[in-house]
């Protein structure tokens, strides 16, 4: 199982092989097993990837209404996709541990090993676009001392949340921590669930 900095690597990786041609319709080409871990991991990212650039797009003062409302079901989309390949990574997690026995007394994590690479995730996309910003050279002096701290606070982020990351694995697996998997239940996408895909009745 990886640790903190090789599933930031893996994140990584996705996002510079998703810049080589900084467009939202190439196709995905996961380098790694199809099931692997780490093919959870670049895939988890790739979406994420994606999803960055669709919300840029949506938020254009001058993009048409119609290219909007395809955009923003994309992005409905990928937040399904997103939430999927989240949940199969904490069945990863349930299985590595399935035979851990909790100690008496063990505390309950409210976030699952999964969620918390979620947000790993999304925080080297933050990273990789704000070191752009402080790169940019038709800004102002102010603009890029204002990035570079935001940068520096998200790199301090990056380095707590690895260790957070590792620890909770780390008592984890000595039953020190534990945790429940919750699916998160979407209704919005839901055709069962959401009365403007079922429909409601009409009756009075």
């Amino acid at each position: 199982m990886l640790r903190a900095n090789d599933c930031y690597t893996i994140f990584n990786q996705s996002i510079d092989d998703y810049h080589v041609h900084d467009e939202v319709d190439t196709a995905v080409k996961n380098p790694y097993p199809e099931g692997s871990f780490n093919s959870l991991l670049y895939s988890k990212n790739w979406i994420d990837t994606v999803q960055w650039h669709l919300e840029d797009i949506i938020r254009s003062p001058s993009i048409d209404p119609v290219e909007a409302l395809k955009v923003k079901r994309r992005i409905d989309k990928s937040n399904q996709d997103r939430t999927d390949i989240v949940e199969r990574l904490d069945d990863y997690f349930f299985e590595k541990f399935r035979n851990v026995k909790p100690l008496p007394g063990t505390r309950i994590n409210s976030e699952t090993p999964a969620w918390l690479l979620d947000r790993m995730s999304i925080l080297m996309l933050k990273i990789y676009h704000m070191k752009e910003q402080t790169e940019r050279i038709d800004v102002s002096a102010d603009h890029v001392k204002a990035t570079n701290a935001k940068l520096a606070t998200l790199l301090e982020q990056k380095s707590d949340m690895e260790l957070a990351y590792d620890e909770l694995l780390e008592d984890i697996s000595q039953g020190k921590r534990r945790f429940k998997i919750y699916r998160q239940m979407k209704m919005y996408n839901d055709p069962s669930l959401n009365p403007m895909l079922y429909g409601t009745s009409s009756d009075s």
